[in-house]
């Protein structure tokens, strides 16, 4: 038997791929030989610091709606330092077509590099579908700081479906694989007090360092909804709970602090 080919995408959906690449310019600082948005995914370079490439992620229309497929690349050459940050909160929406809509974050980084991925809030809006892909593929001397932050529906409103994955890496060898579902749909449970407990604001900081190796963060309590949790590995993973998107940020920068980034 022949396998039927794959479904072609809704003609009203929409695919679109934003590629970053940042490389040590020799001078001490850092180049973008690619920068290249599509839709509405355009970016725009900002204001560097030190020796780090500044990138910002600015929304060009409202995405992703249901069917869509976004998706950002981003590579660092060895020693580049780069800063990816997004001007406004994603919001996943409903579409013309019940396909659910698709958002990959792809990052890779050399040896020596340093990323900072630091993107708004994802809104899950109600009526919406979404899967929400973080895959991040390190070499042993590289750093990321990584944050995550979900929302569960806007004011007064009940959240969409929203699938989110983080892989993560290093050296070839599994440093983090975690997957969550919150919403309708999502297997039971998931608004109980082992997953979010009620709350609406979810998120999680990931610190990936090779100074770790010689002073390994420790497991810690960081308040009544957050916890920061040592990996088998060189990283410290901070994950929190909020009532709302302001106070889960907060959260998440006083334990950012605590570890000098």
């Amino acid at each position: 038997m022949t396998s039927a080919p794959p479904a072609a995408p809704h003609p009203a959906s929409l695919r679109a791929t934003a590629r970053i690449r940042a490389a040590a310019d020799g001078r001490g600082g850092t180049a973008l030989p690619l920068l290249a948005g599509e839709g509405p995914l355009a970016l725009r370079r900002t204001r560097s610091e030190d020796a780090e490439a500044g990138v910002m992620l600015v929304g060009a229309m409202s995405a992703p709606l249901g069917g869509d497929h976004l998706t950002v690349e981003a590579e660092a050459g060895p020693g580049a330092r780069l800063a990816l940050r997004s001007a406004a909160a994603t919001l996943a929406l409903p579409g013309r077509t019940a396909e659910p809509a698709r958002y990959d974050v792809r990052l890779k980084l050399a040896d020596g590099a340093a990323v900072r991925w630091l993107p708004e809030a994802l809104v899950s809006v109600r009526g919406s579908d979404l899967r929400a892909t973080t895959r991040a593929e390190l070499a042993p001397a590289a750093r990321l700081l990584l944050r995550e932050e979900q929302v569960l529906g806007r004011s007064a409103e009940p959240p969409g479906l929203l699938r989110s994955r983080l892989t993560v890496t290093r050296g070839g060898r599994p440093l983090l694989d975690q997957e969550l579902s919150c919403g309708p749909g999502a297997p039971g449970g998931w608004d109980g007090p082992a997953v979010t407990a009620g709350h609406r604001a979810l998120g999680q900081l990931l610190l990936v360092d090779p100074r770790f190796e010689q002073d390994p963060p420790r497991a810690a309590v960081l308040g009544e909804f957050a916890a920061a949790t040592p990996l088998a590995g060189p990283a410290v993973l901070v994950t929190a709970l909020a009532p709302d998107a302001l106070r889960l940020r907060e959260l998440l920068d006083a334990a950012l602090r605590t570890y000098g980034w």
